[in-house]
């Protein structure tokens, strides 16, 4: 198994672990708001009652945070599953190497944006998930 196969199994492994959780943090926190809260039981009463502008009345904010939550776990397990369909793919047959790059650029934007607005697991996960990645493309273009 080559280096670039097992980088992009590790990589992509962690992508959909982090993203696994969050969606199952999210769907928990649907009946029994714990994590992925605000702390202020006040903020969290107000996304109920509060609707969002754009859908004009139909949708809560508590709604559209529960949706923003599900359809952010399912972008990190789709990066995190074409990681490792790669990781197979490198093992068998010529992949270009600009769709390894691709890979390692979307998980670089996760790091930025764990790193602005996130918690220190998740950028720590990115980072390294990113970090295999980045060396998958690089194992792969040395050879």
């Amino acid at each position: 198994m080559r280096v670039s196969s097992v980088l992009l199994y590790v990589g992509g492994g962690i992508f959909v672990t982090l993203g696994l959780l969050h969606a199952l943090y999210t769907f928990r926190d649907i009946g029994k708001p714990r994590r992925l809260v605000p702390d202020d039981p006040a903020v969290s009463a107000a996304m109920h009652r509060s609707h969002l502008r754009l859908s004009r009345g139909r949708t809560t904010m508590w709604q559209a945070w529960v949706g923003f939550n599900f359809s952010h776990s399912l972008g990190v397990v789709l990066l995190g599953a074409l990681s490792i369909a790669m990781g197979a793919l490198v093992a068998r047959t010529a992949v270009p190497g600009l769709v390894l790059l691709s890979l390692a650029a979307a998980g670089l934007i996760y790091v930025l944006i764990a790193a602005l607005y996130w918690f220190r697991v998740p950028v720590a996960g990115a980072a390294i998930a990113t970090a295999c990645l980045l060396l998958a493309w690089l194992a792969h273009a040395a050879r």
